[in-house]
């Protein structure tokens, strides 16, 4: 059938192509080739030939059916051709319907697209949504959690707030209280929510809420913590100190809200530091009391061996007493020690040097040593290994403290044997590199011990042989500290069983020869004998014993009182040229008569303390109206500079100037040196001398105020307060020709200078402690310009 479609076209499309004519022709030739083909095809099959008639009926044949073959084949075509165009007609609107199909599938599939993108979108939508709101369950679920826990916080917090002991509590910019906890509610006596909104000024009395304003308002103005301490006082009238602290709170973005405070209670603290302060002040005057009771009679051992030592003995004699009158410096000094104990952790313990004769010294080292061990029967061997120095400057009676303590335990911890000391000596250009070596054949020191046998109360534990742990335990922790404000170092190496050896290393200066030591310059007095009246205040007999006997062998004349109501009612001012008052007496204290004194009396010989405590700070004595203190037992060096120095400012008759060791010169040159001449002879000439003393009286009132600032200054390290109080002083000072307080004022006053801050404790002590000499040497100018 698609064969015969195919064979039809193919004739219409010919037909069309050739016109009726031609293609009528062609098809003419066509079926007459066909019959000719079929005729002879057929007659060959038939008869085996071809004739012409054959092919002539094969001619006609076709000539004849050629006309209905074209006319067939036209109506056929005509047909055909309206049939194409029918359906061409057809094939077009086809086209068109499938054109418009075919937009209308284009539309249709764009729409389907769209609906397709809407759904799909719509679906995106809902998953969205779905996922928001599993988001928003989500955030609600979390937030309810936080809002949970944020509440649980605050009641944890609110809980750790009204727990706390401390007060709590904030205030805006405008001091109303924004909250508190319970402490601070119980201490206000009002609740949190009666606090909020209230000031200062309605919860405490007018003085503390104006403080608590000025305090919030540093706070502000300043924007920094600020804490002190505050009495406050409860509702039932029970009062507390606090240590209270504010400090400054911010929003997020920074903003200020206000402050915060803070206040602990410290009233059991500061009890606890009462109690620690009066036990110390107890544990002080019991110390000071044993020492000076001890004290005591080891005044009058030193006091009497020395004088013996001055009398005629033999040798034996002589180093024996020699012996005794060390013993009981060292042991003295000791007791000084035990006074100084809390000092030592504060590192306050101070050195002395002096000019020392170091072979004398290691002789009487020797001494003790010896006799030491001669006591346990064991034997002592001094080994001088290298050639010494003759004179060095050391604090003799510390290194004599280390040594001897070193003996000491050498001695106590060996059976058997021998101790010896050896001394070598390194000499560089002017310093001496001296080396002391205590070697014992006792016990020894266990290796594992080593390390800690130089700790404060410290004892070897190991043993039974009733060696170990004797003792206080700070022996050699003392001899340590003393070593090491020398500059040296102190080592130690043992064997268990087989004795130890301590090692001792200092570098001191090498004096040269002619320097005499302190001992030999208290028994050559460098000033003549003034033969002068002195008035004696002590208690203890062996004292007056010892301090009469050394007075009188210079000359002097002693009167004694024993007690203080007994020396007020013998003393006459116009009688005596010194007075040495004791400070500890049965009915009263030194102090109490030297107040007494200055308060009878307008003019006093010099006033002097003697005190069996050591000295290391003057300014206690001077400032309770004392001219001067010594330690006792006396010595000749110390009573002779005290008379030196006091007798010219006190003793203003002509006799007793005459008697001075100084030299009109000597006067001049400290007059020129201390006061400023040139002012004071121009200001006495045109006032007199009256107004004079009336200004160093008033100088004399001011000055105790201008110190106290001037030291509380120096504690805070404000600069600017020691300037101002320091200029001052200055003026104060140059107002009556105080010359060199000025000038020390004036190196005070000026921070700008090099190493200010290195020398101004020097300068400020010099001001403190030098004024009231110079204003004793001011009065004495007066006192001679007057007589001129």
């Amino acid at each position: 059938m698609k064969q015969i479609k195919v064979l039809a076209q193919f004739y219409v499309d010919l037909l069309v192509k050739l016109g009726i004519v031609r293609f009528s022709l062609l098809l003419a030739l066509g079926l007459v080739a066909l019959a000719i083909l079929v005729q002879v095809g057929v007659t060959l099959v038939l008869h085996g030939e071809v004739r012409d008639v054959d092919i002539a009926r094969s001619v006609a044949f076709g000539l004849l059916i050629t006309p209905w073959a074209v006319y067939f084949l036209s109506v056929v075509v005509e047909q055909l051709e309206d049939s194409r165009q029918r359906l061409s007609k057809l094939v077009t609107k086809l086209e068109e319907m499938r054109s418009r199909d075919m937009q209308l599938n284009k539309q249709l599939q764009e729409n389907i697209t769209k609906l397709n993108q809407e759904i799909d979108e719509r679906q995106k939508a809902e998953e969205a949504r779905e996922l928001a709101m599993e988001d928003l369950e989500n955030e609600v679920y979390h937030r309810e959690k936080a809002q949970l826990e944020l509440a649980e916080q605050s009641a944890l917090l609110r809980s750790f707030l009204d727990a706390s002991p401390d007060l709590i509590y904030y205030r805006n910019e405008k001091n109303q209280f924004s909250g508190c906890n319970r402490a601070m509610s119980e201490l206000v006596g009002k609740s949190e929510k009666e606090l909020v909104g209230l000031t200062p000024w309605d919860v405490y009395n007018p003085e503390l809420a104006t403080k608590i304003a000025k305090t919030d308002q540093r706070v502000f103005d300043e924007d920094v913590s600020l804490t002190y301490e505050q009495w406050l006082e409860y509702p039932d009238g029970r009062k507390a100190v606090f240590e209270l602290r504010k400090v400054p709170f911010y929003s997020r973005s920074g903003r200020r809200l206000g402050l915060m405070g803070f206040g602990r209670d410290i009233t059991e603290r500061k009890r606890y530091e009462e109690a620690q302060e009066k036990a110390s002040r107890d544990k002080t005057s019991f110390i000071s009391t044993i020492s000076h009771e001890l004290r005591t009679p080891l005044n009058g051992i030193v006091g009497l061996s020395r004088m013996l030592l001055e009398s005629e003995l033999t040798e034996d004699q002589r180093n024996y007493l020699r012996t005794i009158h060390i013993s009981a410096i060292t042991l003295g000094n000791i007791f000084n020690d035990i006074i100084d104990l809390d000092k030592s952790d504060r590192r306050r313990l101070e050195l002395l040097p002096k000019p020392l004769d170091l072979p004398e010294f290691i002789t009487e080292i020797g001494n003790i040593s010896a006799l030491m061990a001669e006591q346990k029967g064991l034997r002592f061997d001094l080994e001088q290994l290298t050639q010494l120095p003759k004179m060095i400057e050391v604090d003799g009676t510390r290194l004599r403290q280390v040594l001897w303590n070193l003996m000491g335990n050498a001695t106590k911890f060996t059976k058997q044997g021998g101790v010896i000391l050896s001394v070598s000596c390194e000499v560089e250009a002017d310093q001496a590199h001296i080396q002391f070596e205590v070697e014992d054949s006792g016990i020894g020191i266990p290796a594992g011990e080593l390390d800690n046998i130089f700790a404060m109360y410290y004892q070897v534990q190991q043993g039974d042989d009733n060696l170990h742990a004797v003792g206080t335990g700070i022996g050699l922790a003392v001899s340590r500290q003393l070593v090491q404000l020398m500059n040296g170092d102190i080592t130690v190496s043992s064997e268990e069983g087989d004795g130890s050896t301590f090692t001792v290393n200092i570098t001191v200066p090498i004096l040269a020869c002619n320097t005499v030591s302190a001992e030999e310059d208290e028994e050559l007095p460098s000033v003549p004998q003034l033969g002068l009246n002195i008035f004696m205040v002590e208690d203890i007999e062996l004292n007056v014993t010892v301090a009469k006997s050394l007075l009188e062998s210079l000359g002097h004349h002693v009167t004694v009182a024993m007690r203080g109501d007994e020396a007020l009612e013998m003393f006459d001012p116009e009688e005596y040229d010194l007075v040495l008052l004791d400070i500890q007496l049965p009915d009263m204290t030194g102090f109490e008569i030297a107040q007494t004194l200055r308060e009878r009396y307008q003019y006093l010989p010099a006033l002097v303390a003697l005190t069996a405590n050591v000295i290391k700070d003057k300014s206690e004595y001077l400032e309770q109206g004392m001219d001067e203190a010594l330690s006792k037992p006396l010595s000749v060096k110390a009573i002779t500079e005290v008379i030196q120095r006091l007798v010219l400012t006190c003793s203003l008759d002509d006799e007793q100037e005459e008697a001075l060791p100084f030299s009109a010169n000597s006067q001049d040159q400290m007059y020129e040196q201390l006061l400023d001449l040139e002012m004071l002879s121009s200001y006495v000439e045109i006032v007199g001398p009256k107004p004079v003393l009336d200004s160093i009286a008033m100088f004399e009132e001011m000055m105790p105020g201008y110190l106290e600032i001037l030291d509380s200054n120096m504690m805070a390290k404000d600069q600017d307060g020691i300037k101002f109080e320091a200029h001052k002083i200055k003026g104060a000072a140059g107002s009556i020709g105080l010359k060199h307080i000025q000038q020390v004022a004036q190196m005070a006053q000026s921070p700008e200078l090099p190493t200010w801050w290195e020398n101004i404790n020097d300068w400020v002590d010099e001001i403190k402690y030098g004024y009231q000499d110079d204003l004793k040497v001011l009065k004495a100018w007066l006192a001679q310009y007057e007589k001129q």
